[in-house]
């Protein structure tokens, strides 16, 4: 049976990263360093991005090269960005508790 990598999965070294969202490895490094992502490490150290690693990278060089950001400007809407999906996901788990609880007939039907 095949297995499938989740989004969260270390796989990809930091050369493939790298050509992967079109920045050099140092670079990578510099966002790392920033606090930006935080790849997994293997047991050589080496660093190993996820999907949702690569998602990120994508997201951060979006923000600087297309919309000029500075990497603190990056820094802060990233953290605010985790936090509405956080807080996305808490409401629709708050939704579904309600509809199982057989909430007024109003709410149902809110949720996407």
């Amino acid at each position: 049976m095949a297995k499938y990598i989740t989004d969260d999965e270390p796989c990809f070294a930091i050369s493939v990263a790298a050509r992967m969202v079109g920045l050099h490895a140092q670079t990578l490094r510099s966002y790392e360093k920033a606090g930006l992502v935080e790849p997994s490490r293997s047991k050589g150290r080496n660093r190993l991005y996820s999907r949702r690693d690569i998602q990120r990278l994508q997201k951060v060089r979006e923000l600087t090269e297309d919309l000029g950001l500075n990497l603190a400007g990056v820094e802060v809407l990233l953290r605010m960005m985790d936090r509405m999906a956080q807080m996305e996901r808490r409401v629709q788990a708050l939704m579904r508790q309600l509809e199982e609880a057989g909430a007024h007939p109003t709410l149902k039907g809110q949720r996407k």
